[in-house]
């Protein structure tokens, strides 16, 4: 079944007053899409639907390079952990291509990237309620029919204006992403046309001019500066593969990956950085960031075993890896290149590179959702930063007086931690805020997910059930 978009019940207020929603998401991503298909399968159904903007579901398209894998298992889909159940789950999205058995004799616990954005394709044509070309402009509360307002303006293929709409609800879900980000010193260069400085979202679209370039720098040490480093220094030649990769950070560091490590993606985790004091929590969180904006081992391994492959004939190839650098300035050199004004945070040193592009690999911030959101500010809390309060929950914290709740998806790092953003937790996140809207319990959830006891208070062990306990001696026998 598939959603219809601009069906009379969301295009017209009166037909939606009606019948008002239980849900509305803001926004079709990896997270807002698990959330819709968690909610398909609600017992005693579940009204809800999900406004996009964009014509179609993308995951990161510019970054869909080829062999790039995804950095959690194919377990973290979107329902799996959650509901292994499901109909919305990767396996059986597998099924359903006839590559159950491929998959299974490739014996591949990590994805590929595109693979991954085919599943949720899959799912974003499939799931009842979601609704693709509609912009959601505001999202006001109601205290007179105690509901919120949607509105929304619903776009034509070109993705010009054509009708507008609203939806009432009684609960509202944000998921409308990040944006990525660039630094101010490189902002009047990515915005100026013609100038070759863009982001590494949009690699794949500029890849051609890209290898064409005389010389082309990398910013940023994450894992999309390693894709997008090792992509080109394969696809140049040997020996004239004039490339710089630059990062802030001390070193070209691998993500921390051990088992116990991962453990900080977890739903113990999560719950213990919400409950420590908000100071404590913001120092916290910069001290975390080979968590997860590392690089994935396989990747530096790669990277190291192409530029080793490149000596074999003798010579070094002509790459530059530097770490520890920041952007000062930056401006144009004649009408083509670029010159990088760079400083090197523990000698102290400054010197200029001229390149000829500039891809820039540093990162996404939250999507400011404050123009959507004006019309409840006043019914906002905020903590000591000015940022939002969100429950443990998702729920941001509002006045009282608001009976109905705005839940968020991927903007809650502040206060749940490094896992708001990894995909392993996004069914388990949706779980919790369906087990909330529903006021019952769809999706039970474990009550303890990590070996780690994160604190000093102490945890229970869960409980066997008697019939299991019964089970046991029989199995030992066996």
């Amino acid at each position: 079944m598939t959603g219809t978009p601009g069906s009379p019940a969301e295009a017209s207020p009166s037909a939606a007053l009606d019948r008002p929603h239980d849900l509305v998401g803001v926004g079709i991503g990896p997270f807002n899409l698990s959330l819709a298909a968690l909610a398909d399968g609600v017992p005693g159904g579940l009204a809800a639907a999900f406004y996009e903007q964009r014509p179609a579901f993308h995951w990161h398209p510019g970054l869909l390079i080829e062999g790039a894998s995804l950095q959690v298992p194919f377990l973290a889909d979107l329902v799996t952990l959650a509901d292994p159940a499901s109909p919305w789950t990767f396996l059986n999205y597998l099924k359903s291509r006839e590559r159950l058995f491929p998959f299974y004799f490739a014996e591949k616990f990590h994805i590929q990237r595109a693979e991954y954005d085919a599943y949720c394709r899959w799912v974003s044509g499939l799931v009842p309620g979601l609704h693709f070309g509609h912009q959601v402009d505001s999202v006001r509360w109601n205290p007179e029919r105690k509901l919120f307002e949607v509105d929304f303006t619903q776009l034509d293929a070109d993705g010009e204006a054509e009708a507008l709409g609203r939806s009432y609800t009684r609960n509202v879900v944000l998921g409308v992403g990040t944006e990525p980000y660039v630094p101010e010193p490189l902002r009047p260069l990515a915005d100026a046309p013609g100038v070759p400085v863009l982001h590494a979202a949009d690699y794949l679209t500029h890849r051609d001019a890209l290898l064409a370039a005389g010389h082309v720098t990398v910013i940023g040490s994450g894992q999309s500066g390693a894709e997008v480093f090792l992509d080109l220094l394969r696809s140049r030649p040997a020996g004239a593969e004039r490339l710089h990769w630059l990062s802030r950070t001390e070193a070209f560091a691998p993500m921390e990956y051990s088992k116990l490590g991962l453990e900080h993606f977890t739903p113990d985790y999560t719950r213990y950085f919400h409950a420590l004091p908000e100071p404590v929590r913001g120092e916290l969180l910069p001290r975390q960031w080979q968590l997860h904006k590392g690089i994935d081992a396989e990747t530096v391994a790669a990277i190291h075993d192409e530029l080793y492959r490149r000596t074999l004939h003798g010579g070094w190839p002509d790459a530059v890896l530097t770490p520890g650098v920041r952007v000062r300035t930056a401006g144009r050199v004649a009408t083509t290149k670029v010159e990088l004004h760079l400083e090197h945070l523990q000698q102290g040193s400054r010197s200029r590179l001229t390149t000829d592009a500039v891809v820039l690999a540093t990162g996404y911030r939250e999507r400011p959702v404050d123009r959507m959101l004006a019309g409840l500010d006043p019914y906002l809390r905020h903590d000591s930063a000015g940022r939002a309060r969100i429950d443990a929950q998702y729920r941001l914290v509002l006045d009282d007086s608001v009976t109905g709740s705005v839940y968020v998806q991927n903007a809650e790092r502040h206060t749940h931690g490094v896992g708001a953003p990894d995909l392993g937790l996004a069914a388990w996140r949706s779980a919790v805020i369906l087990n909330a809207v529903t006021g019952k319990e769809p999706y039970p959830l474990p009550r303890r997910t990590a070996f780690t006891t994160f604190g000093l208070e102490s945890r229970e062990a869960p409980v066997i059930p008697a019939q299991e306990r019964k089970l046991t001696p029989l199995i030992q026998q066996l």
